[in-house]
């Protein structure tokens, strides 16, 4: 390594930032875009680092030797391919973070105000999901490594997205399991309050639904769901066929069998 690409990664070392831009590496290289786009070129063909995208590296480990397609923590790359913007992991990356899947997750989504085109990385999907920038709460800082940290959506979040959204997370009812399975670090008083602050009727009524479903005993914040419900039925599950009996207690069409709810249980 010649020393201009050794002060490159120790510097980009000592600022903890494996994943780094084009931008950076022209501010501490003090070279301009022309010259320092040859020499990245020159370390990715050296196996020092790797492209992920318009402008955008990360470095290799010294003890992957020459390997030239390395993405290091999907989470990582997905913080950096925000450029900066507003922007927390959510859905189905956030369960996995949280702890509340059971199957391996092959997209990884992202929840942003700002419109940016999905894409993949050397064999990772990467979807963003546009969101209200009023809709930018219940999120908080994550540790995905001893180095790394992203923001996320909390629990109380991660289920709320989900049953917005219930197909960037497998379906609802696996948004149903990881309620279930996260059930003792749930504060419904904080579900309630993020789901009365999104205001999205079909949401109410699925959280309301299931937090009763599961046995969670908190009527007063339950009823606090209840007294912002409208005459107008929503689906349980969006996904599936409009079917199933109306529960009126929720305004819920339930399209997904209360066995199949209560299996969850069971796993």
């Amino acid at each position: 390594m010649g020393p201009q690409a050794a002060h490159l990664v120790a510097t980009l070392h000592e600022r903890g930032r494996r994943i780094f831009t084009l931008a950076e590496a022209a501010d501490i290289t003090k070279s301009k875009a022309a010259s320092v786009r040859s020499f990245l070129r020159k370390l990715v063909n050296r196996g020092i680092a790797t492209r992920l995208g318009t402008g955008l590296f990360i470095l290799v480990p010294f003890e992957l030797g020459r390997e030239r397609d390395y993405l290091g923590n999907p989470y990582a790359v997905a913080r950096e391919l925000t450029r900066g913007k507003p922007y927390f992991i959510s859905h189905g990356s956030a369960m996995d973070l949280h702890g509340m899947v059971t199957q391996p997750q092959l997209v990884v989504y992202v929840s942003t105000p700002k419109p940016i085109r999905g894409r993949s990385v050397l064999g990772a999907e990467f979807r963003f999901v546009r969101c209200k920038p009023t809709h930018l709460f219940g999120t908080m800082e994550h540790w995905i490594d001893k180095q790394e940290q992203v923001v996320i959506s909390d629990i109380e979040r991660t289920v709320l997205d989900g049953l917005k959204q219930p197909e960037y997370c497998g379906g609802l009812t696996e948004v149903a399991k990881g309620l279930w399975i996260r059930r003792g670090e749930v504060n419904v008083e904080r579900l309630v309050d993020y789901a009365l602050r999104l205001g999205i009727g079909a949401v109410i009524r699925r959280a309301g639904y299931l937090l009763e479903a599961y046995g969670f005993q908190a009527p007063g914040s339950i009823e606090r769901l209840r007294a912002h419900l409208t005459d107008a039925y929503q689906p349980l599950d969006p996904l599936l066929p409009a079917e199933g009996k109306f529960v009126s207690r929720w305004k819920l069409r339930v399209n997904v069998s209360p066995e199949e709810i209560q299996a969850v249980v069971r796993t």
